[in-house]
């Protein structure tokens, strides 16, 4: 049941000034959101999310180079007429499909990449005095709910700040924002610390922050003081953790498979579970992962036979 004492989360802020070098030399030209799963770019996955979840601004914190983010959502309409005019109609769908109302979209630029805090901060103007999304375009969920749809929800019930959460390996713990539990009641766990990046010995959870946040605009006021934090830079999390002590900070496990898009290994396992959500191509793409995984195993069973001669 919603809350109507908290004020309704209509922006969300995309950082996209990042250079993308996990997946080099794919993006050495080109944004690493507008490297596509299937037939949509990162960037538009994490768009038409954030549509779903009701959000009405959509605000890119860019860098040089990234000018074909804006672009991939402008009218296009000498595209649009030479779908018209060959009878294209599926295609003319899927774009109009895409397009944001006039005004909506907008942008502002991050000089030096100073890291997530410092991206989230150059939107403060934009943001203004309101709740607001953070969404990182190359973690994506694939369910039949999307992760902020689902943080929206609960928010509407806690209000405050919400993270998304999902849990790793003890062993990987150095790699995230961590989080100290207070109390849990099902998917949802009450905050009370956050530590960016611990050594596994140190680390009070295996909780850890995924890319969704929905964040009350206090946040700005220690942003503004730019203090750096792991790698040098300034920290989201390092602001949410100071934060803590004036605010509700929720975690909520999300229901959905999680791709990290930004990883080579990531950006293939998302091609193969967003084909296999598409009727026109998974019965292709299980007859051909079949057959490879059949040629696998006649070439394992092969070299074991040659070992054992």
């Amino acid at each position: 049941m919603t809350n109507q004492n908290f004020k309704p989360v209509k922006k969300a802020v995309f950082p996209v000034a990042g250079l993308g070098t996990r997946l080099l030399p794919a993006t050495k030209s080109m944004p690493k959101e507008m490297l596509t799963i299937v037939d949509r770019p990162l960037i538009q996955l994490a768009v038409e999310e954030a549509r779903e979840a009701g959000i009405e601004e959509f605000i890119f914190v860019t860098s040089d180079g990234k000018e074909a983010l804006m672009q991939h959502f402008q009218d296009a309409p000498d595209l649009m007429a030479n779908l018209k005019n060959r009878n294209k109609l599926e295609q003319i769908a899927k774009i109009r499909k895409m397009e944001l109302p006039s005004g909506a979209l907008k942008s502002v630029k991050q000089d030096q990449p100073l890291g997530l805090g410092h991206a989230v901060w150059c939107a403060r103007d934009l943001v203004g005095d309101e709740p607001f999304a953070v969404i990182l375009a190359d973690d994506t969920v694939l369910g039949k709910e999307s992760c902020l749809t689902q943080m929206m929800r609960v928010y509407n019930q806690t209000g405050g700040n919400v993270l998304a959460a999902v849990e790793v390996p003890l062993e990987d713990t150095s790699k995230y924002g961590v989080f100290k539990i207070a109390s849990r009641k099902g998917n949802v766990f009450e905050v009370s610390g956050l530590v960016e990046k611990p050594a596994p010995e140190n680390a009070p959870s295996t909780q850890t922050i995924f890319g969704r946040y929905i964040l009350q605009p206090q946040i700005f006021a220690y942003l503004d003081k730019h203090e750096k934090g792991a790698g040098g830079e300034i920290q989201l999390t390092d602001a949410m953790a100071k934060l803590i002590n004036d605010q509700k900070f929720y975690g909520y496990i999300f229901e959905g498979e999680r791709l990290d898009c930004g990883s080579e290994i990531g950006f293939v396992k998302a091609q193969i579970a967003f084909a296999l959500r598409m009727p026109q191509l998974a019965p292709e793409i299980v007859s051909y992962m079949t057959d490879k995984l059949a040629e696998i195993s006649a070439e394992k069973a092969s070299r074991l036979k040659l070992v054992n001669q």
